[in-house]
């Protein structure tokens, strides 16, 4: 659990908060729960932090009493007391409260987690299934090598070279869509093969700026060569980013596995430095996602939220759907909140309106968000979208090396494997 106190230098309540919060956590049964002091310098410093006034509690992110549309401010915040009066810090019963409740959500997911139901057994035997596949060679020549596969592919990955992705631009343009583009090929093994990818990077930037059509653009460091050598990932990354600044394009780094979110974060923030439409991606189902968040929101980097597509063990990552949604949910709300222009990275429904509903009640304009999907996922919900005013950008990759792709894609959710077995079908004719 992370407790910070959110202060401005010369908060006069900072000592008398700090101690009703240790207070608070020692009745709680925290004996020894580190407490970090958090100074907030200038209001550019509260914006990025989506502070609301002095002392705030937040703890593992989230604030303890909600601000209530208060402004950003570096002046003095005061709390309703349980005698009525008001006073400059949290009163211990409000943050005792927040506790015990944090510790029943645990229980709660805890329990779920131990009791599956059927249709998850069966969603999470199909996932690891597919993402098994998806590190298979033998499967992917055999794929790559059939008509049929290919033609299956079509639904989820745009074309196979530049041009026909352009076309594809085109179409989406046309009906009120965004883009970012992704060039499919992840798993370089040389230099010769990263520098390749960078340069189709550097090519796709040049086509769409020439073109009129928005640059933007999707990409993985290990794409870049991440697993050859993490400086000359850096170097890649940084030809790239230089030919974006010059063409005032974005590039969004992608998320791999947990193994390299460190790295990436790293290699995110020192791109970020030098030219600032340089964005990254958190995925909800990783349990030290709600700290990466809060640091990004400091940092005003943009962040793209998705669900998540890799097999993770259980010690970094929830396993559960309730769970993932749960951690979405907030940090989603986080992001709307203080965020620098977050993409909601999501086809599920539900999640959607919980954050169409959010921004409505906390008075967060549709123009400081967007929506984000997967190019061939439910268009209809794309459509419906735009229809009603929200920015909807599409995922667009393309590329001859769609196969590792396609499988997490089939991964992701049980509905895309029906969509393709649906997709074998003749047309009804009526």
């Amino acid at each position: 659990m992370r407790a910070e106190l959110l202060l401005s230098p010369r908060c006069p309540h900072a000592e008398a908060a700090e101690e009703v919060v240790r207070r608070a956590f020692s009745d709680a049964g925290f004996q020894r729960q580190p407490l970090e002091r958090v100074y907030v310098d200038d209001l550019d410093h509260a914006a990025g932090l989506g502070l609301h006034g002095s002392p705030t509690l937040r703890i593992d992110g989230r604030d303890v009493a909600p601000h209530d549309g208060l402004p950003i401010s570096l002046d003095c915040r005061m709390y309703a007391q349980p005698d009525g009066t008001q006073a400059g810090v949290i009163p211990a019963e409000t943050i005792f409260e927040h506790l015990r409740a944090r510790e029943q959500e645990a229980a709660e997911l805890k329990a779920a987690r131990a009791r599956p139901g059927l249709g998850e057994l069966l969603a999470r035997l199909s996932r690891a299934l597919f993402l098994w596949a998806s590190r298979r060679d033998s499967l992917e020549r055999l794929s790559m090598a059939l008509p049929f596969t290919r033609a299956l592919v079509r639904r989820f990955v745009a074309a196979e070279d530049l041009e026909g992705a352009l076309e594809v631009l085109r179409r989406l343009e046309a009906t009120g869509l965004r883009w970012t583009v992704d060039i499919l090929g992840e798993s370089v093994t040389s230099n010769e093969m990263a520098e390749a990818a960078a340069d189709r990077y550097i090519a796709t930037l040049d086509a769409l700026a020439g073109a009129g059509l928005e640059a933007n653009v999707s990409l993985k460091l290990s794409q870049m060569g991440l697993g050859i050598d993490h400086d000359f990932c850096q170097r890649n990354m940084r030809r790239v980013v230089r030919r974006a600044a010059e063409l005032g394009a974005f590039v969004r780094i992608d998320m791999e596995d947990h193994t390299v979110t460190d790295i990436t974060l790293g290699i995110a923030r020192e791109m970020h430095a030098d030219y600032h439409d340089v964005g990254v991606v958190i995925q909800s189902y990783l349990r030290r996602s709600e700290a990466d968040v809060e640091q990004l929101i400091r940092e005003q980097i943009r962040v793209r939220l998705c669900k998540g597509a890799y097999d993770e063990p259980v010690e970094v990552a929830f396993q559960s759907r309730a769970e993932v949604d749960e951690s979405f949910a907030r940090l989603m709300e986080r992001l709307m909140r203080d965020g620098r222009y977050p993409a909601i990275a999501t086809h599920d429904h539900r999640l959607i309106e919980h954050a169409i509903e959010f921004a409505q009640q906390h008075g967060i304009d549709p123009t400081r968000y967007e929506f984000q999907m997967l190019y061939g996922v439910r268009r209809d919900v794309q459509e419906r979208l735009v229809a009603q005013g929200y920015t909807v950008r599409v995922y667009v990759p393309y590329g001859t090396e769609w196969y590792p792709y396609y499988m997490r894609r089939l991964a992701e959710r049980p509905a895309n494997v029906l969509f393709v077995l649906r997709s074998l079908l003749p047309a009804r004719r009526g």
